[in-house]
């Protein structure tokens, strides 16, 4: 099915004096805190119900790729037409997305069934099915093995080529994982897994958990980002809403943040040194890093009730975030753009 309903936008004259000299540090656009974002518009996922979860991005195409959970579909946004121009059916409640840009290959991590389905990036078509048995969720790509990394089932983390599309490796894990995070200068992987109440840390060339930073002051902990020069790990804890801050070598929790409730997608822009963490309260919020051990909130920039998950591309200093279709809220992905430093 092809979309060809446009991004709403701001008019041209407003958004070329935004991002041509800055915002006045008191206004604000669409309700916004325009310090932090501007809201560019939306771009409509017509026909998608239900819950929306995480995104996967093809930086070279300019596509976002979204797994419409509770549709049995995946959407595919071309971001240099403000548009849906792809969909692909058939899935079984999709949650995690993660793509290979050697490759040109998304791959789609599955709840209901348990697999992880590969696909050629242009026609979309299906060229694999690995099976995990069950609750395929969030996946990373490693670019310097060419592999995917997924997480499933009760306690598992799955390694998979997908030149050959089979399963090398699996991670045995004490509760089921959510967020992870690989590191680029290391073999580390931290994996949030909230039913067992600790960061787990992986070395993905042993193949097996090394390490357990236990949480203090907040569970339930679910989205997960890496400042890895600063050696600091960002959970996003929904009991209570909290920002806990990890240091990575010994695991201590060197700072908290009170943060939107419900959240399941947070992100840490290095440019700005600033975190964005959406939740499903309906706002994102927006943490200031004055030191790797100092935060403070900055702002909270209103979004839609159930607008958990999203996306940042610090290439273009853009965040994407997921609306479901909610009584007379049309399900939607908003386009949020840090203005430039003034």
């Amino acid at each position: 099915m092809i979309r060809t309903r446009t991004m709403r936008r701001l008019p041209l004259f407003i958004l070329v004096t935004v991002l041509a000299f800055g915002v006045d540090s008191s206004a604000s656009t669409f309700g916004q805190n325009a310090d932090f974002f501007i809201e560019l518009g939306a771009i409509p996922l017509n026909g998608v119900e239900g819950r929306i979860d995480h995104f996967g991005f093809d930086a070279t195409r300019q596509r976002l790729f979204v797994a419409a959970l509770g549709n049995d579909t995946v959407e595919l946004l071309d971001l240099s037409a403000d548009r849906v121009t792809q969909e692909i059916k058939g899935l079984r409640a999709p949650q995690g997305i993660g793509f290979a840009p050697e490759s040109n290959r998304p791959a789609v991590a599955n709840d209901q069934d348990g697999s992880v389905r590969l696909y050629y990036g242009t026609s979309l078509r299906q060229t694999a099915k690995i099976d995990l048995k069950d609750d395929a969720d969030n996946v990373r790509y490693d670019a310097s093995s060419r592999r995917f990394w997924v997480g499933y089932g009760e306690g598992g983390l799955a390694e998979i080529d997908p030149e050959n599309a089979v399963e090398i490796a699996d991670v045995k894990l004490e509760s089921h994982p959510e967020s992870f995070q690989l590191e680029t200068s290391g073999k580390r992987i931290f994996v949030n897994l909230p039913g067992a109440g600790y960061v787990g840390v992986v070395d993905r060339q042993a193949g097996k958990l090394t390490r357990k930073f236990t949480l203090k002051g907040a569970r339930a902990n679910f989205p997960m980002a890496l400042d890895e020069a600063d050696r600091r790990l960002f959970i996003g804890c929904r009991s209570p809403a909290e920002l806990l801050v990890l240091d990575t070598e010994t695991g201590k929790t060197m700072a908290s943040v009170d943060i939107v409730g419900d959240t399941d997608d947070l992100f840490y822009d290095a440019t700005n040194r600033r975190i964005y963490v959406s939740g499903g309260e309906g706002r994102v919020t927006v943490i200031r890093q004055t030191s790797p051990d100092i935060y403070e909130v900055a702002g909270q920039v209103g979004t839609a009730p159930g607008a958990r998950t999203s996306f940042f591309v610090p290439g273009t200093q853009t965040l994407y975030v997921a609306v479901p279709h909610r009584a007379k809220q049309s399900p939607e992905v908003r386009v949020f753009k840090v203005p430039p430093t003034k």
